[in-house]
């Protein structure tokens, strides 16, 4: 059994390779900081392979499959991704097309090549990290929020195609809350609620994964507010996303 993990320098990508790891699974962990994925290399149980990849660019991406195409992938888990705060007319353009080719344009290849191979088994896995962002805009933070959007319905939508195909390949979407990862240092935020740890983030989700789960929400909070998304106008959901959002200013 292998598995291919981006995002698995830190936080949850490092955490779901290490639960994989412990399920057996051997792995391929993609990430930009190489010390820290030979620190996580010299941990795991099983064999691993390092590769290092700056994921917002196009080629990058087409260079990383290159060299993993020829792999048995039981699993495909897209995790990297970032986020930038502040008043769209101010935040940094660059920055924001990298965070679009990281958490938008690179989930979306690595989703297409991975998916055309394992129609040829009609069988793996897909997770692809989104989060609780993507279910309303998010004024302060509106490149992110729309980002994971695309993610969410991307993601979804194939979902739905695979099922109508009569298809054994499962694509879930994981829509966790804040998690005490090293996301909120890179955005440049405070949480404004406690988060999850990145553990049982990581756990839930290939758990809820290999039991065929399309839409991973851990912590019944999370539920609950995905609920009421769904329930309120669209102009008060972006009201309170601004207010929660103005509580994450770093002081």
């Amino acid at each position: 059994m292998k598995a291919f993990v981006t995002g698995a320098s830190s936080g949850m990508g490092r955490d779901m390779a290490r639960y994989l790891s412990s399920k057996g699974y051997d792995l391929i962990l993609v990430g930009r900081n190489n010390q820290k994925l030979l620190e996580l290399k010299s941990e795991l149980k099983t064999d691993s392979r390092i590769l290092n990849a700056d994921l917002s660019k196009v080629e990058n991406v087409m260079e990383l499959y290159k060299q993993i195409e020829d792999e048995d992938i039981d699993i495909a888990i897209n995790d990297a991704g970032f986020g930038v705060f502040g008043e769209f007319w101010e935040t940094d353009l660059e920055k924001e097309l990298n965070l679009i080719g990281t958490n938008i344009t690179a989930l979306h290849i690595l989703t297409k090549l991975f998916l055309e191979k394992m129609r040829k088994k009609n069988a793996g896995y897909i997770l692809n990290v989104s989060s609780m962002a993507s279910f309303t805009p998010g004024p302060l933070m509106a490149t992110y929020y729309a980002s994971k959007a695309y993610v969410t319905y991307l993601s979804r939508a194939i979902s739905k195609e695979l099922e109508k195909a009569d298809s054994k390949i499962v694509v879930s979407t994981l829509c966790p809350g804040p998690v005490a990862t090293n996301f909120n240092n890179v955005a440049g935020v405070n949480f404004s609620m406690k988060p999850m740890t990145s553990e049982y983030v990581a756990k839930y989700a290939i758990d809820n994964l290999l039991k065929g789960k399309r839409t991973i929400i851990p912590g019944k909070k999370n539920k609950f507010l995905h609920f009421l998304s769904k329930l309120a106008p669209s102009n008060l959901a972006m009201n309170a996303v601004y207010k929660n959002q103005t509580k994450k200013i770093v002081k």
